[in-house]
């Protein structure tokens, strides 16, 4: 079975890797083919995933290439993990945005929509190339604003693209462990869209165990997303919100504080990566040993922000661990090319899921996946105060699709102005003009 990664040359590709070595199955993965555009970023990975195969009879032969069309044909699989303007143009979005008093994260408020502009376009080419060179492939979606771009490509490639996400596969593990539950024997009750869902229910066994941690305090305060939004906020709300929501329940302290760092993330992460691949070119690397060691510190620093606007301190080592989105996207291909039949938390088209939005909405929600796909399951419906943000964002998301497509300068002002954590019509405007200065992707915007 043949996978592709689009992105191939990205920092996160030995975890997919890694995932693939520990499958001996019969019907595994067997090729795993890297494309990207850098060619060098290409080289350092493949010397990384080298060294990850080593003693492994059976590793997945790895061939990298900077030829799109060779990269798709025949492919089973393509996981799309592309960052269209790379990190430099991450910086960018939150330098701009900050400089303008909003929120610049990459896939939150300005950050995200400035990042979708560029990347809808893209994303649609790659779809509409996919349907054409693999038309029977699977696409996984992990390029952010992951269910943004996973509703942009399904117009080309219906339920045969599917986006995922670790937020809720870890949020669901850690809450699971605190309640003394094995985190693979519980079924989550979680609804939402990308980085804007909530934990409702956690069920063992039938029996809904969320009550029980809501109501201790101690419990509450020892894991990652109690600390960070206190255990008044969460027993009031009476779920436990995906952590990206810290974004929206405490914007003003966020944005103040991203705008005292030294350096924004994407700042740091530009710098820390240009540092990881210069270090690759040289000959003598450890590529291995250099690229876990730079994951370490990047793990460990996610989120630092927003942890100390909380008071939460450090990151413990449950939330180091690993078992995030390359595990979903192993279970996810499991199920589709062997029929082994399991839940996850996925972005897929809503059909009838949730009722405050349309059928072609691509939403977060639990999904039953087989040799037929991924099937969301029926939810209960979301209280009024998610229905609310939910709706205003689709709202953002269907405007950036509008101005991706069309190229309307006006549909990227409103994707904006409509965005809860942009405050201005007037600042909607100079950030528009502000991105499209900046990013060299945008000039698809016209004036009208």
């Amino acid at each position: 079975m043949k996978l592709t990664i689009l992105g191939g040359g990205g920092f996160r590709v030995p975890l997919v890797y890694g995932a693939l070595l520990g499958d001996h199955a019969e019907g595994r993965v067997s090729r795993v083919t890297l494309y990207d555009t850098d060619a060098g970023r290409l080289t350092a990975v493949a010397r990384v995933l080298g060294e990850q195969a080593r003693g492994i009879a059976d590793a997945p032969a790895v061939i990298a290439t900077t030829d799109l069309e060779e990269a798709l044909r025949g492919a089973d699989f393509v996981f799309s993990a592309i960052r269209v303007g790379g990190l430099s143009g991450r910086a960018a979005d939150e330098r701009v945005a900050l400089e303008e008093g909003v929120l610049g994260q990459e896939t939150v408020g300005a950050g995200g929509i400035a990042y979708g502009l560029r990347t809808v376009p893209v994303a649609l080419d790659l779809a509409r190339r996919i349907a054409r060179l693999a038309p029977d492939a699977w696409v996984i979606n992990f390029t952010n604003p992951a269910g943004l771009v996973t509703e942009a490509m399904s117009r080309h490639l219906g339920d045969r693209v599917i986006g995922i996400c670790d937020s809720p596969v870890g949020l669901g593990r850690r809450v699971a462990r605190l309640l003394g539950a094995d985190p693979d024997r519980v079924w989550i009750d979680y609804a939402g869209l990308n980085h804007l869902g909530w934990l409702r229910g956690l069920y063992v066994d039938g029996r809904d165990e969320l009550p029980r941690l809501l109501a201790d305090p101690v419990l509450l305060d020892s894991f990652e997303e109690g600390r960070l939004f206190g255990p008044e906020l969460l027993r009031s709300l009476g779920s436990i919100p995906n952590e990206y929501l810290h974004y929206y329940y405490f914007n003003r302290e966020a944005v103040h504080a991203y705008r005292q760092a030294e350096r924004t993330r994407g700042a740091f992460l530009r710098d820390q990566q240009e540092s990881f691949y210069a270090r690759m070119r040289e000959p003598g690397t450890a590529a291995l040993l250099t690229w876990d060691r730079t994951r370490a510190e990047r793990e460990a620093t996610y989120m630092a922000e927003n942890r100390e606007v909380a008071g939460a301190g450090e990151r413990e080592s449950d939330d180091l661990e690993s078992g995030g989105y390359e595990q979903v996207a192993l279970a996810l291909m499991r199920a589709v090319a062997r029929n082994e039949r399991t839940s996850l938390i996925l972005n897929v088209r809503n059909r009838t899921t949730l009722s405050a939005l349309d059928c072609e909405a691509v939403v977060e929600v639990p999904c039953l996946v087989d040799a037929n796909g991924a099937h969301p399951v029926a939810v209960s419906p979301l209280p009024y105060h998610a229905v609310g943000l939910v709706a205003a964002v689709k709202a953002v998301e269907r405007a950036v699709l509008e101005a991706a497509e069309s190229g309307s300068r006006a549909a990227a002002v409103q994707a904006f102005a409509l965005h809860p954590l942009v405050d201005s019509v007037a600042v909607a405007r100079r950030l528009v003009e502000r991105y499209a200065e900046v990013h060299p992707e945008l000039s698809h915007l016209g004036r009208a």
